[in-house]
C-alpha cells in the first residue's frame, strides 16, 4: 500500500510473530523480520539483484567490521567462513530439479524442494560455484501463495524465488499479482473468502506498479551464517511452541 503512494521502495524491521506449530532448529514463533518490498521497472530480478548485493555486502562486511566477536563465536561454535561469491548465483527451479536427479535424488517438476533435497542442492551448489549463498527463482505455481504472479510465458510456474544460505533457506519472495481483477481470480482459486481480503484488493484498484519483495528472518541469517546448529544459539530470549519464558 505504501508502494501504491509513490515511496517506491520502503522497509520494516520489527518482531513477528508465528501461530505455527514447528519444532525444528530454524523456526521460531517470535523473531525479527527484515522485511522490503520495491516497485520493478521491466522484470522481477531487478529485486533479486537488489537483495543480492544487500545481503553480499552485509555477509562481507561482517568478516572486517566484526571479526573480533565472530572469533568470540568460533572459539566456542567453530565454523568455516561463510562464503558469498559475486555476482550471486541464481538458477531457475527447473536447472534445480535437473541437478537433483543427476544426483539421483527425487524431485518432481511441480513439487516443492523437500528438507532433505534443500540441504543436498547448497551442497551440488557449492561444489560447482564454490558459494555459500545463491537463488532459486521460478518455483511452481501449486506451491506458492495466491498474491504470487505467474510466469507469464508459463502459468504453471511464477515469478518467485528463494534464496538460500549454506544449503538452506532464509527468504520467501516474488512479484506481487497488481492487477486487481487478476488478484481476485487468484483468491477464487485458493477458495479464500474475497471479503476477508478487501482492503487489500481495493489498494490496487486505481492503478498499482509492478512491485515485488521479501521477508527475513534475523536469527535465521545468524544461525546459517555462524553455521550455528539450532536456531535458539542466535535468540536472545528464543521463542518457541514449548517455551514463552523467561
Amino acid at each position: 500500500m505504501a508502494l501504491m503512494a509513490d515511496f517506491e521502495r520502503v522497509y520494516e524491521i520489527g518482531p513477528v510473530f508465528r501461530a505455527e506449530n514447528s519444532n525444528t532448529n530454524r523456526h521460531l514463533c517470535e523473531f525479527t523480520g527484515l522485511d522490503m518490498e520495491m516497485c520493478i521497472k521491466e522484470h522481477y530480478f531487478e529485486v533479486l539483484d537488489m537483495l543480492a548485493n544487500l545481503l553480499c555486502y552485509l555477509c562481507n562486511g561482517l568478516k572486517t567490521r566484526y571479526k573480533e566477536e565472530l572469533d568470540v563465536i568460533k572459539a566456542q561454535y567453530p565454523f568455516e567462513d561463510f562464503v558469498c561469491k559475486e555476482p550471486v548465483v541464481k538458477f531457475h527451479f527447473k536447472e534445480g530439479v535437473k541437478m537433483l536427479r543427476e544426483d539421483g535424488k527425487e524431485q518432481g517438476d511441480f513439487e516443492d524442494l523437500s528438507s532433505e533435497n534443500e540441504k543436498r542442492l547448497g551442497q551440488l551448489v557449492k561444489e560447482k560455484y564454490e558459494t555459500d549463498f545463491y537463488m532459486l527463482y521460478g518455483y511452481p505455481a501449486d506451491v506458492r501463495p495466491f498474491y504470487t504472479m505467474l510466469d507469464p510465458t508459463d502459468e504453471r510456474y511464477t515469478n518467485s524465488y528463494d534464496f538460500f544460505m549454506r544449503g538452506e533457506e532464509i527468504t520467501s519472495g516474488a512479484q506481487r499479482i497488481h492487477e486487481p481483477e487478476m488478484l481476485k481470480e487468484r483468491i477464487r482459486k485458493f477458495e479464500i473468502p474475497l471479503e476477508t481480503l478487501k482492503d487489500y484488493t481495493d489498494s490496487f484498484k486505481y492503478g498499482a506498479p509492478a512491485h515485488g519483495g521479501a521477508g527475513f528472518g534475523l536469527e535465521r541469517i545468524v544461525k546459517f551464517y555462524c553455521n550455528l546448529h539450532n536456531i535458539r544459539k542466535g535468540s536472545l530470549f528464543p521463542r518457541d511452541p514449548k517455551r514463552i519464558c523467561p
